[in-house]
């Protein structure tokens, strides 16, 4: 297929952007502004319409993950075991609690106004923010996992929470005490994200042999017939098979889509209702480690950052990139029927 437009660029770098590894980056659902977290033990706040860095919180420890509570406040994972609320306006910090080993990831729910937290010491806690004068009155709850915890997402009350060992425990937020369902993956190598469809009938995951599986909570035949799973980012290379980590997705707030970023450097969108792919970008310097759509889904943040997958060797610069999307990018086509026989 020949194009005679150049390849569009990568999108607006942001200024200042952190000094290591890039571990997630997020959206607000209120405005554009981008929180992010990096190995070089910051969480940073952009704007992301006027390229300009609003805040940097230095941790004890790398920061592994992190979230919006609101525009005003946010929450962070870090390696030092510490779960943070931050306060932008303030610049100030409260400890809300602790996990006996790093804190991989990190959620806010509006529905339960509770933080949820998943970690390498194989739990689960969720953690009430307004108590945050002590840890006993903040934690709220801790939930054994059957592993390391490496993925965590929410929609509405369910929550999906993916493990090392390639287990998946889907939790009702109104009822802890015990997962809803206990499943398995049904990709076979290690899981690298999971993230729950906006309509919260299920949940896409990716593994870390290009792979993406679409998976469905309705446990009726029917619904199930419906789950598949597809390659990607992957390439041919004098006959063999070169495959990379997908590391990240993210759904179109609009369109339901989602977009996924691999250790190829490339970011597609697809259209897993019609199991179609839409579009790919031009590669970016370095593996995608992460990336994000604003609330209205008109910009698409994409952190180019090298995930060791490879080991320590040189690489491209820690960027983030938040390109303006278009709709004919994100936007499902319409099946098109052929006429039947006159």
């Amino acid at each position: 297929m020949t194009s005679v437009h150049p390849p569009p660029a990568p999108g607006r770098e942001l200024s200042n952007p952190p000094a290591d590894g890039i571990s997630n980056l997020r959206f607000s659902n209120h405005s554009d502004h981008l929180l992010v977290s990096s190995w070089d033990k910051t969480v940073r706040l952009y704007d992301a319409s006027a390229n300009s860095l609003r805040g940097e919180f230095m941790h004890g420890g790398p920061v592994l993950d992190c979230c919006f509570h609101d525009d005003s406040s946010g929450f962070s994972a870090s390696a030092d075991n510490t779960v943070r609320r931050i306060v932008f306006s303030h610049g100030k910090e409260d400890i809300l609690g602790r996990h006996d080993a790093p804190v991989r990831c990190i959620e806010y729910s509006y529905a339960a106004g509770q933080v949820i937290t998943g970690s390498w010491d194989k739990t689960l806690k969720c953690w009430d923010p307004r108590g945050a004068s002590g840890q006993e009155r903040t934690l709220v709850g801790t939930y054994p996992q059957p592993e390391r915890v490496y993925s965590l997402s929410l929609v509405g009350n369910r929550l999906v929470v993916a493990t090392a060992g390639r287990h998946v425990n889907v939790y009702d937020l109104r009822n802890m005490s015990q997962p809803e369902q206990r499943r398995e993956s049904s990709l076979k190598y290690q899981t690298r994200c999971v993230r729950c469809y906006p309509n919260g009938t299920g949940y896409a995951l990716s593994s870390v042999e290009g792979r993406v599986a679409m998976e469905f909570f309705d446990l009726s035949e029917a619904s199930q017939a419906k789950k598949y799973a597809f390659k990607c980012h992957r390439k041919s290379e004098a006959g063999r098979d070169i495959v990379y980590p997908v590391n990240a997705i993210a759904f179109h707030p609009v369109y339901g889509t989602f977009a996924t970023g691999g250790c190829d450097g490339f970011v597609n969108v697809w259209d897993g209702n019609n199991k179609k792919r839409l579009y790919q970008y031009s590669k970016y310097p370095t593996s995608i480690a992460a990336l994000s759509f604003s609330r209205d889904g008109r910009l698409l943040a994409v952190a180019s950052s090298y995930t060791f997958e490879e080991g320590d060797k040189p690489h491209e610069p820690d960027a983030i990139f938040t390109r303006s999307v278009n709709e004919i990018e994100v936007k499902p086509k319409p099946k098109v029927y052929p006429n039947p026989p006159a």
